[in-house]
């Protein structure tokens, strides 16, 4: 059964849509009921006929109405059927459920329907949380800070004005992703391959084999099915793909079908694949910039939904070492590792921290892959207690492959080691701000499990213990 109301969050494009729209705007099927309808009205006894016309009427579309697509898929048809008929479609469904073999049935509603502030913005309403039905959504004031996806979308832009090889991939998300305005400008570098990031992955290798620079700007959770394209078409390869991979993390109201808490595991087991994640717009920016230099393999970028930081821009925008972190605070004796959008977080706990006597040296790793093995020998040497804080799952992410760093190197003596980050079951639909203080991932989560690994050691009477 399709629902079709003409568009997911931004309008369909497309073969399936247009063909679909051929079907539900059929002139000539249209022309026929109409006339078809009338002719019976004026026969004698015309209602009873119109009666019997409507039980027939679907049988009367299949001969009209161009299906021959799905026909030759292996389905039998019944459609278009407005959805917003119940007793149509309940007669439908009975009938259909009787036949044997595949059934395709076409359903046509529209978006929003029967609630005014839907059907006046469908896209604002396709997800939401909590409202007041009778008001709608409120109206916020726009924000001060942009959100990340705006910086993205508004840097890439202005790269392009500089070169020309830059071209951007959607899989049907414009909008989401801040495309919208790369695609303002440039439309003929705009490519929206609907709801296939498969095709969207693989589309990108071949724009990178003519020696063009594409970026794929896809949510976290939906990059997830593209891994065998990302692996085999684009890795394997070494092309120089950047994949901008937005709602990095959990992201709130949407659920837990679109926290996206995986990329940083699945990515960094690719080989070549440089994966990044910013603490802020300007280290966004400059990320962006780096990954569009490279020329030897994919880069990917990872960033969270919402506002950014609101930090100053600078004024030239330079591209980053490629595995270099930077100590943002000065500590002794424990260390905090964060990455992406837990850095901020973490500089504010390491603040609590202090307040209690304890010193936290603060890191800005920048890259889950390639990892600082400088800025992490350094860290070995001189602290007892190390914290690794990301917000993706803790299996097999940034703070595992800080372990695996660490299980490599030849001493007999190393500090401490929390990690910190999503915990190993999905996570529930709540605000993001809640989820992060769940999973102890907010300063004061931060700073509490510092504290309670600081007594462990100290009731243990150890300086340094193993890993």
């Amino acid at each position: 059964m399709l629902n079709d109301n003409k568009m997911s969050i931004s309008p369909n494009v497309g073969g399936i849509a247009r063909y679909l729209t051929l079907i539900t705007s059929d002139e000539f099927y249209t022309r026929f009921e109409g006339e078809v309808w009338k002719l019976l009205g004026i026969m004698p006894k015309g209602s009873k006929a119109q009666a019997l016309a409507s039980r027939v009427k679907e049988g009367l579309k299949n001969l009209v109405v161009p299906t021959i697509l799905f026909e030759e898929l292996g389905f039998k048809y019944f459609g278009p059927i407005d959805g917003h008929d119940l007793g149509l479609l309940r007669r439908t469904l009975a009938h259909v459920a009787k036949l044997k073999g595949p059934i395709f049935v076409h359903v046509v509603t529209e978006k929003g329907k029967g609630y005014r502030f839907a059907e006046q913005d469908d896209q604002r309403y396709h997800g939401v949380g909590a409202f007041d039905k009778s008001e709608g959504i409120k109206k916020v004031k726009k924000a001060t800070v942009p959100s990340w996806t705006k910086v993205f979308g508004d840097h890439l832009t202005e790269l392009a004005a500089a070169d020309p090889r830059i071209h951007a991939i959607t899989a049907a998300m414009p909008s989401g992703t801040g495309i919208e305005t790369f695609q303002a400008r440039y439309p003929d570098r705009t490519w929206d391959v609907g709801i296939a990031e498969g095709h969207a992955v693989t589309f990108a290798a071949g724009l990178a084999c003519r020696d063009l620079r594409p970026v794929c700007a896809i949510y976290s959770t939906f990059l997830q099915r593209a891994l065998d394209q990302i692996i085999h078409d684009v890795a394997l390869q070494k092309l120089p793909v950047v994949f901008a991979i937005d709602r990095a993390g959990v992201v709130g109201e949407d659920g837990p079908t679109h926290h996206g808490v995986f990329d940083l595991t699945f990515l960094r087991m690719v080989p070549g694949m440089v994966v990044m994640a910013p603490s802020d717009e300007n280290e966004l920016r400059r990320m962006l910039v780096t990954a569009l230099r490279r020329d030897d393999g994919p880069s990917a970028i990872r960033y969270p939904r919402g506002a950014a930081q609101g930090v100053d821009m600078e004024a030239e925008c330079l591209p980053l070492e490629l595995g270099k972190a930077r100590r943002l605070r000065e500590g002794d004796g424990l260390a905090i590792l964060a990455v992406g959008s837990e850095v901020y977080p973490a500089l504010e706990a390491a603040a609590i921290l202090e307040r209690r006597g304890l010193a936290a040296e603060v890191v800005d790793m920048r890259f889950v892959k390639p990892l600082d093995h400088e800025v992490l020998a350094d860290v070995w040497a001189r602290h007892r207690l190390v914290l690794t804080v990301e917000e993706n799952a803790l299996a097999g992410g940034f703070g595992a492959a800080v372990l695996e760093w660490a299980h490599e190197q030849p001493v007999t003596e190393a500090p401490r080691v929390v990690r910190l980050g999503i915990p190993d079951r999905f996570q529930d639909q709540a605000a993001r701000s809640d989820l992060l203080a769940a999973a102890g991932l907010d300063a004061a989560g931060i700073a509490a499990a510092a504290v309670a690994a600081c007594d462990l050691l100290d009731a243990a009477g150890t300086q340094r213990s193993v890993s």
